[in-house]
């Protein structure tokens, strides 16, 4: 069974439990099936059918849910589209992905070469008896998820509902969730961890989700008193700002179980000192849209390291490998390679790109990582990344969780600027806490306390807020041209 048939299952069981809710309304299970059912025939009657593509380009909301079920209902693919694209970025996936239908918020500007429906006509007539059969094929093409573009032009990842299924059961057990469980939703919905993590997880265990306004930390824990979720999910930067409140912010957080920190590596500092200020672990956790969310999580129920983004899910299978595909001994740094049933169909349209992160069906991460002896995985950063001076390899995330050390600093950034001398030198940037202000001696002098000379800051620069991308990941892409200005 595959999610299309997910909304007609949680009826039967329990069709007066909560399903999902915003800040507008609240559906019941028997509400979510009414409304898929007649959005899926409202679907059909502009065309769409088995192997079309939808697009979405909204805001987290309920609707998003009631689409994503409703085009999987009659076998068509969703792509989820960043609200925060440019109109040239939009028409790029549009293009790509062949999309033959696009939905939008009331207040966007239509896109002339593609139909498309503003979100307030979608139509819920609640007596639609729905008599076409639900699509439920394992194999069919259920989500286009596009890459950020940080290491290049976005490229569609073909998701099938072989791998949601594979994924969430694997979330399941891995995050031990029940049907008691609540979920609040702050990352976006055009991200595969908002959708599999904060939705779909959650839905097919019995759970229900609360969608979360835009994030704000002044205000969050607000809504974590008045939703009482028992888990949520975010990235670094988002447990940065929560950190960095005033101290006299004590909020009850009782209901919360853990919380779930990926997207990218965190400073073991900040993990630590989250737990013990609020009460509720940060599951570190790793992943990518290639590999359906999630590859590797610290265990809910069991030992947890700080600095690690700990075992593989139930599974799945993790190596390091040399640059010649040579699988290395633990404690070895190399390339993380994920092989299981969650490991993408490919990319849309680029068999090149494709069969070179995919090969006998294990996946190519590109990011550098090592096994410790008790099979947990750390990551050292992105191969991209990787700084080499002089010969040396440095991996950036070393020198982020040293600076991470120091009470005022919140953020840490590392890259390689060019240099005739040494090929590349490090460079760091770093925000502080509101109001704090730091001598940049002070944080030379904690490099040189913990790093070893040629891995410490040629410069450290102080930032107001480090660049991030839409999923809250940092745009090492901007500060790459900061650092070209010589500022």
């Amino acid at each position: 069974m595959t999610f299309a048939t997910l909304p007609d299952r949680r009826a039967a069981a329990e069709p007066g439990a909560a399903a999902v809710a915003d800040s507008n309304q609240a559906l019941t299970n028997v509400d979510l099936l009414a409304r898929v059912r007649s959005v899926a025939a409202q679907l059909g009657q502009l065309g769409i059918g088995t192997d079309d593509v939808v697009a979405l380009r909204l805001t987290n909301r309920v609707e998003f849910v009631v689409l994503l079920f409703a085009a999987w209902r009659i076998g068509a693919t969703l792509t989820p589209v960043n609200p925060a694209l440019t109109s040239g970025e939009v028409a790029r996936q549009l293009a790509d992905s062949g999309a033959r239908l696009l939905v939008i918020e009331d207040d966007s500007d239509p896109v002339e070469s593609i139909a498309c429906l503003p979100v307030s006509e979608l139509r819920y007539d609640l007596a639609t008896t729905d008599d076409a059969a639900v699509v439920d094929d394992p194999e069919r093409l259920a989500l286009l998820i596009y890459t950020s573009g940080t290491t290049g032009v976005p490229k569609g990842v073909m998701l099938d509902h072989a791998n949601l299924d594979a994924m969430t059961e694997m979330g399941r057990e891995g995050l031990k969730l029940g049907p008691t469980d609540r979920c609040l939703l702050i990352l976006p919905l055009f991200h595969v961890n908002g959708i599999v993590v904060s939705i779909l997880s959650p839905l097919l265990v019995g759970a229900s989700v609360v969608i979360a306004e835009r994030f704000n930390p002044a205000t969050f824990f607000e809504t974590v008193e008045k939703v009482r979720p028992t888990f949520f999910s975010a990235v670094p930067t988002i447990y940065s700002m929560l950190a960095a409140l005033p101290g006299e912010i004590q909020p009850d957080t009782s209901s919360v179980r853990f919380a779930v920190c990926g997207a990218a590596p965190a400073p073991a500092e900040l993990l630590t000192k989250f737990e013990m200020r609020y009460g509720f672990p940060l599951v570190e956790a790793y992943g990518l849209s290639e590999a359906t969310c999630g590859s590797a999580i610290n265990p809910v129920d069991g030992i947890r390291k700080a600095g690690t983004v700990g075992l593989p899910f139930p599974g799945q299978e993790l190596r390091i490998v040399s640059l010649d595909g040579t699988t290395l001994p633990q404690g070895e740094v190399g390339e993380v390679v994920v092989s299981g049933p969650n490991v993408m169909r490919g990319y849309l349209g680029r068999p090149e790109e494709t069969a070179a992160v995919l090969t006998d069906g294990w996946l190519r991460t590109g990011d550098i990582g090592f096994l410790d002896e008790d099979g947990y995985l750390t990551i050292a950063g992105r191969s991209k990344d990787m700084i080499i001076r002089g010969g040396e390899n440095i991996y950036p995330k070393e020198i982020e969780d040293v600076l991470a050390q120091h009470p005022d600093v919140v953020g840490a950034a590392v890259i390689g600027e060019p240099d005739e001398k040494w090929g590349e030198v490090v460079v760091a940037f770093v925000q502080l806490r509101p109001g704090a202000s730091v001598e940049v001696e002070s944080l030379k002098a904690l490099c040189r306390e913990h790093l070893s000379g040629y891995k410490r800051p040629t410069a450290i620069r102080v930032m107001e807020a480090l660049p991030t991308n839409a999923v809250g990941k940092l745009d090492k892409n901007s500060l790459r041209s900061v650092a070209a200005t010589k500022v």
